[in-house]
């Protein structure tokens, strides 16, 4: 193909160009939201509900929705549909939901409980949406054409509370994301008072900690909260719920984390009841229904059940964490903000609407009185001014003959001669005119308020505390601090009993406990495979597999399923992710990391290390031996103990592992044992246990390196 085809582009222009818009549109119009606390597809389906008349009017199908927000938003009926389930009171997903529903609309703590389609739903918009759209009308926010300018809607909601803190918000943008936790609208709008009057106040006083509609147990710690709260980021721990039914032997989970589902706790629990790491589970059931989250668990009369429910909490997404990234649009562009930002900036936005509906509503006013002030002058003679209609000859004319007549205005003559006939008595236009005091003085008081900053705060604060007394509701999730969590060691929720370990020439493992071993047959194997090495230990022991490309892995007993001595095992290939061709040379146990580990090369040298350097959360070490000379000797000893080098079946030395310097280098290649020539070479190191009769004396070496000491003809056939 010719290079003519190609059009060379410079790629940070064609990004710039091509990609640049769309992570802005993401960001802007998508994923971000705003100090509304509304992301553009929330506030598009809630307008669009409030100009449908569902603020007071009944229940309308859900797909009449769906299809009247078409014409603000341009995405699938689908998209729209799933946005308006999550803002229902059905759903759970909200503390303080917006709209009132009716019909089964799935719940946020299930996977599996799908929402039943539109044209089966009813909603409305809720009674505190009164607060989302209070004064709309009243020029409180700009208002912006649609996508196909054939309509117009507003680009922030005047909300009369910190919704951004009241409904929690995730959304993943291009290049940034948004995470931000719900708090109880009680504590909200008490907080915010109280920073409006003290921009200074300790906000944890007033503003505890997060609340979520699922409840459960929020895991206080103070350090993570105050980082969140000032921050904007951070993550702190949720727990569920439990109850426990003595006489049945029944755990009743009834509250979960906000960041799970039910499905994924129960798929959890069944896979460690599997793979035998809890052992008190009879039986797990999901028994959610119309009244509420349930999962019953049936456990053995034995179970201790703080140690299961310690176990479930630390194994499984009945404890979760929620990470928060208080970012969001501040005037189109994004920030990350702590709790005191926030009420800040929604102050500056909630006394901005106030000033633009104050001005609105002087404009209003100050109209009224305008053409109020025109009718009092007719009220000198009413007579006259029946008399220039009556005797206008052309309509046209009737509006410049009562601006001579009376010396008013175009607007104050309109509004004169649209007065009704029946209204031309005395009684009903003084009454039109003592409303002039009226208006002047609100006039006066709205003027007042324009001008003095205060007011403002006051009337924001008085309808903060409306709020409150009318929607506000008691936390639903719990506060739990940290210090009170009765802590449970580790250890004991291990079970602890007698395994044999054994590992064979291909790599296959296998844990018996000690009851099955005793009524065990032969072991399993492939044909041409054999074991290589067997320990007795406790389940509660720490495996170590030393591998010939000079790894580590390391793994619990009890994190291994027993297995029957008529298995094959496990493949340890496939358990520790070894590399190819890798495979392993030796494993030993421990529980405390006490002893050392002895490596034996080729060359005449040994290596003594601490099996404590090996003490570390990786599950995987490199470079725990030496390569550069081939290994010939491992063991892991608990004290020192003799050892026999052989070198080419001629001589030998007789030492002890004390006589050899401890490393604290892992790859270390150790201390110089054996001195050999460049073509000899180590064949052999041996444990003394594993010879009788030897003519000890005859090989012990006090001073290293040693030349070694040949091999006495009576004792060659140990060496064979």
């Amino acid at each position: 193909m010719s290079n003519n085809n190609y059009i060379q582009q410079n790629i940070t222009k064609t990004l710039e160009l091509n990609y640049m818009p769309y992570a802005m549109s993401v960001i802007i119009s998508r994923a971000i939201p705003e100090i509304d606390g509304f992301k553009p597809s929330h506030r598009k389906l809630l307008y669009t509900m409030y100009k449908m008349g569902l603020l007071k009017g009944s229940r309308t199908k859900s797909t009449n929705v769906v299809g009247q927000t078409m014409k603000l938003n341009p995405h699938g009926d689908m998209a729209i549909y799933e946005t308006l389930v999550r803002l229902t009171r059905g759903n759970d997903a909200l503390l303080t939901p917006f709209i009132d529903s009716k019909g089964n609309f799935g719940k946020q703590y299930s996977r599996d409980m799908a929402f039943a389609a539109s044209r089966y739903t009813e909603v409305k918009l809720d009674d505190i949406c009164q607060e989302i759209f209070k004064h709309i009308e009243k020029d409180t926010v700009d208002f912006i054409d649609n996508y196909d300018s054939t309509m117009k809607e507003p680009v922030l909601f005047p909300t009369t509370f910190p919704n951004i803190l009241v409904t929690n918000n995730q959304g993943i943008a291009v290049s940034m994301a948004s995470s931000i936790c719900s708090f109880n609208l009680k504590e909200v709008c008490q907080a915010t008072i109280k920073f409006i009057k003290n921009p200074n106040v300790d906000i944890k006083k007033y503003l505890k900690a997060p609340d979520f509609s699922s409840g459960g147990e929020l895991i206080y710690n103070e350090k993570e909260l105050s980082n969140i709260y000032e921050t904007g980021r951070g993550s702190f721990k949720l727990r569920g719920k439990y109850r426990f039914d003595k006489k049945n032997s029944l755990i009743e989970i009834y509250e979960i984390p906000y960041t799970t589902t039910v499905e994924a706790i129960i798929d959890k629990i069944i896979s460690l009841v599997k793979l035998n790491k809890i052992k008190e589970i009879n039986d797990i059931r999901n028994e959610t229904d119309k009244n509420g989250l349930k999962i019953a668990i049936d456990i053995k009369k034995s179970a201790n059940v703080d140690l299961l429910m310690h176990k479930l909490y630390t194994m499984t997404p009945l404890s979760d964490s929620f990470s928060c990234n208080f970012n969001i649009l501040i005037n189109a562009v994004p920030k990350t903000m702590g709790i005191k930002e926030i009420l800040s900036n929604w102050l500056d936005f909630r006394i901005n609407c106030i000033k633009r509906q104050t001005k609105f509503d002087l404009s209003k006013k100050q109209d009224r009185h305008h053409l109020l002030s025109g009718l009092s002058k007719i009220l000198l003679d009413i007579d006259k001014a029946i008399s220039i209609i009556r005797e206008t000859t052309e309509d046209a004319k009737v509006i410049p003959n009562l601006k001579k007549g009376f010396d008013i205005d175009d607007k104050q003559a309109e509004y004169i001669a649209e007065i009704k006939l029946r209204n031309l008595n005395k009684e009903y236009l003084l009454k039109k005119v003592d409303e002039i005091s009226k208006i002047e003085d609100e006039i006066k008081n709205l003027k007042k308020i324009l001008e003095d900053e205060t007011l403002i705060k006051d009337i924001i604060c008085d309808e903060l505390k409306d709020i409150s007394k009318k929607y506000g509701k008691a936390r639903k999730t719990d506060i739990i601090y940290e210090e009170e969590i009765k802590e449970i060691d580790e250890n004991q929720l291990i079970e602890d009993y007698s395994i044999k370990l054994f590992i064979t020439k291909q790599n296959y493992f296998k844990k018996v406990s000690a009851i099955s071993l005793r009524s065990s047959g032969e072991h399993k194997l492939k044909e041409d495979d054999y074991i290589i090495k067997e320990i007795e230990a406790s389940n509660k022991c720490e495996l170590l597999f030393f591998s010939n490309k000079a790894n580590l892995y390391k793994i619990k007993a009890y994190e291994m399923q027993d297995v029957k001595v008529s298995s094959m095992g496990h493949y340890l290939p496939n358990i520790l992710g070894m590399e190819e061709d890798e495979n392993i040379i030796y494993f030993t146990t421990t529980i405390d990391f006490k002893g050392d580990m002895l490596f034996g090369f080729e060359n005449g040298k040994m290596a003594k290390i601490s099996l404590d350097l090996y003490k570390t959360n990786r599950k995987k070490l490199s470079n725990v031996y030496n390569l550069k000379s081939k290994l010939i000797f491992i063991k892991h000893i608990l004290e020192d103990e003799d050892m026999l080098f052989i070198r080419k079946d001629d001589k030998a030395i007789l030492i002890n592992s004390n006589q050899i310097e401890k490393k604290s280098t892992k790859s270390t290649m150790g201390t110089n044992v054996f001195t050999i020539k460049r073509d000899d070479f180590i064949t052999n190191i041996l444990d003394l246990d594993k010879i009788k009769d030897l003519e000890l004396s005859h090989y012990k070496e006090n001073n290293l390196p040693s030349n070694g000491h040949f091999i006495l003809d009576k004792d060659k056939k140990y060496f064979k």
